[in-house]
Order: C-alpha cells, then structure tokens, then sequence
C-alpha cells in the first residue's frame, strides 16, 4: 500500500489517497499567508485509521512548507502532537515575535 499525497489547493487542503483509489483516505485543512501556514484540521477515514496516512500528510505537508520557506502554525492537535515527536521538523513552528505586552 502506497499513500499518495497531492495539494488541493482550491479547497486548501492535503489529500491523501492509497494504491489508485479515487476516495480521500485522509486530509489535512490549512489556512496560507505569504510567510505562514496554519493547519487547523486532520482527519483520517475509520476504515484508513493506524496506516501511516496521518503521518504522511503530516510529513509531506511541512517537507513543502519547508521548500516554500513558510512558519508553520500547528493549531490541528494531531500535527502539534506530530512535531513533538518529531523535533527535526520544530524548526518550522511559527513563533511570535512581538514585544508587545498588556
């Protein structure tokens, strides 16, 4: 089982099929500025779930992030958990900057 992720960016979203399927195994939602994307939402069918498609969508997502020189905001509970395992991506993680305080 191959798991194929493409950018669909008309409907802002990373989609995850397997070995040939037309249906969406799994997705990711995003939110795009020119300098940052914030992933708000992961979701994997029950019949896909533990097959690594979360991962995938997760790896292949903030590989591109990384390319196009975008921050990433990982308000998607499952990326934040994600990045935590997986600190060499912890680079990429938005941080704000602001002095500004009450």
């Amino acid at each position: 089982m191959t798991v194929h992720i493409t950018n669909a960016r008309e409907a802002r979203r990373y989609e995850a099929r397997l070995d040939g399927e037309e249906e969406v195994a799994g997705f990711a939602e995003y939110i795009l500025t020119p300098d940052l994307i914030a992933f708000v939402h992961t979701e994997v069918s029950a019949t896909h779930e533990g097959k690594g498609i979360g991962s995938a969508l997760v790896r292949t997502s903030l590989d591109e992030a990384r390319k196009s020189g975008l921050r990433v905001l990982a308000t998607c509970p499952f990326y934040a958990g994600w990045i935590e395992h997986h600190p060499e991506y912890a680079d990429l993680l938005y941080q704000n900057r602001s002095r500004v305080t009450d």
